[in-house]
């Protein structure tokens, strides 16, 4: 049976343990449904792609956008100290750059607000402030919610069991029993495995809740005893083992249509990419820092002797078939006049660059390779940020790196979309669902990771370890 519905508007201060699956998305719903005050409710998240993701929940919830502002913390006091430079009194420095200061804008804006300059202004914006994914939270972004709580009504969500993100040395994540819990004590905890029951598999979200607790407990669970919901792949560290978890890839949803999560070792992005290049239909869900993008776009030299060797290498990151090295032993006969053959397309599209050295030509370099028989995207992101960054650089003149650096801040604003079957790290998933979740190499994970990962599927978990025995 359902617990009774917690009431976010009826706590003045106070934390919300929200385990994975268990409602928090509508619980902030029906709070921010119901509110009726003429200020807004600041809703504050950490990421860009999460602010994205919440408001376009909020949307399906019919939840009318006059009833909050929704933020992330850094962006949110980031406006702060803009609008109060003087009594902030930070450095305007930390606000420029490629990459700001956030250490210090954090560490500026709530020394601000607990100065007591701003509260005025604060109560008079905002009605209460609902902060989302609060286990994330550094120190010096605790310590601006508090300073905020003592102003309005304040309440955070969020879950230990899901804090897998670092922060700057500078900057630690915070205590979620100390500071957090300390300060604003526990108001509720979420119980029902929503995302389960509404899958008709709430035995396995029962399960799922139970594993979380021997986890955070600090004890391991045992696969041997879960329920059928859950597959156990046991691998032995042969060299099969590669097979054995290219095979739990292609699982089947059990609903039409459905789709899956494959997770990988976050330390190893080259790891995921193979899996994904390997696996029909799959493709990777991309760090919003586009890093190997960003990288091709600074190393690029559009003139440079090797610029066609550059396109290829980059291209095989980002597709299968690319046959870079027949590709490149083709254009070296055709470039001396010996081939008995036409060129095809693709080479046809190489040299055209080579005598044009434009970005257009690059693009249609890499269109022609994707075209080829064989030829698959399976990291459409980094792919489509680079057609589109190529495709600025004639148009607008701007330098190739500057225009993938452009990219990459716009994707950050653009919430993730979900594809049938994707490859990622829990650190990249977090927050995404599907109905199947393969976890692959579970043995490297901790506890939390371990949760993370096994809570993605609503309908199946498939997990390949060397010992049914995890956490």
């Amino acid at each position: 049976m359902a617990s009774a519905p917690l009431d976010l508007l009826a706590i003045s201060r106070g934390a919300v343990i929200a385990p994975a699956g268990c409602g928090k998305t509508e619980l902030l719903s029906r709070a921010l449904t119901r509110h009726s005050g003429h200020q807004p409710v600041l809703v504050l998240t950490h990421t860009n792609a999460g602010v994205a993701a919440l408001r376009s929940r909020l949307e399906r919830a019919n939840v009318q956008a006059k009833h909050y502002r929704l933020a992330t913390i850094d962006g949110w006091a980031m406006r702060l100290i803009k609008t109060f430079p003087m009594r902030s009194g930070h450095d305007p420095a930390i606000l420029e750059g490629r990459v700001p200061g956030y250490v210090a804008i954090r560490r500026a804006a709530a020394e601000l607000i607990a100065s007591g300059h701003v509260s005025d202004v604060i109560q008079a914006s905002y009605a209460r402030l609902l902060v989302d994914e609060y286990q994330d939270c550094s120190v010096l972004q605790h310590q601006l919610v508090a300073a905020i709580s003592a102003t309005i009504p304040t309440v955070v969500v969020g879950d230990p069991m899901q804090a897998i993100f670092g922060f700057d040395r500078n900057d630690p994540l915070a205590g979620w029993h100390t500071p957090v819990l300390n300060y604003f004590g526990v108001a509720g905890t979420l119980a029902d495995p929503w995302r389960w029951r509404n899958a008709g598999t709430e035995t396995f979200g029962q399960w799922l809740l139970y594993a979380r607790g021997e986890l955070e407990a600090g004890r391991k669970i045992d696969l041997r005893q879960a329920v059928p919901e859950v597959r156990w792949i046991q691998l032995d560290g042969s060299q099969q083992d590669h097979q054995r978890q290219l095979s739990a890839c292609q699982t089947r949803s059990p609903v039409t249509d459905g789709s899956v999560l494959i997770i990988g070792d976050s330390r190893n992005p080259s790891g995921q990419q193979r899996f994904a290049a390997q696996t029909p239909g799959a493709v990777t869900v991309e760090a919003v820092d586009l890093r190997d993008l960003v990288s091709f776009a600074e190393a690029f030299d559009l003139k440079g002797a090797d610029a066609t060797a550059q396109i290829l290498e980059f291209a095989q990151k980002l597709m299968t078939n690319v046959g870079a090295a027949e590709v490149t032993r083709r254009l070296d006969v055709l470039r001396r006049g010996q081939a008995r053959k036409e060129p095809n397309d693709v080479e046809q599209a190489a040299l055209a660059f080579e005598g044009e050295r434009r970005f257009s030509r690059v693009a249609d370099f890499l269109s022609e390779l994707n075209r080829q028989t064989g030829a698959r995207v399976f990291r459409p992101a980094v792919f489509r940020a680079c057609m589109q960054a190529l495709q600025r650089c004639d148009r607008d003149g701007t330098p190739f790196a500057d225009t993938a650096i452009a990219m990459r801040e716009e994707y950050r604003l653009v919430g993730r979309s979900l594809p049938r079957r994707a490859v990622g790290s829990t650190l990249l998933l977090k927050g995404l669902e599907a109905d199947v979740a393969v976890v692959l190499g579970a043995d490297d994970l901790d506890a939390r990771h371990l949760y993370v990962a096994m809570t993605r599927g609503s309908r199946q978990l498939v997990i390949c370890s060397r010992t049914p025995l995890l956490g």
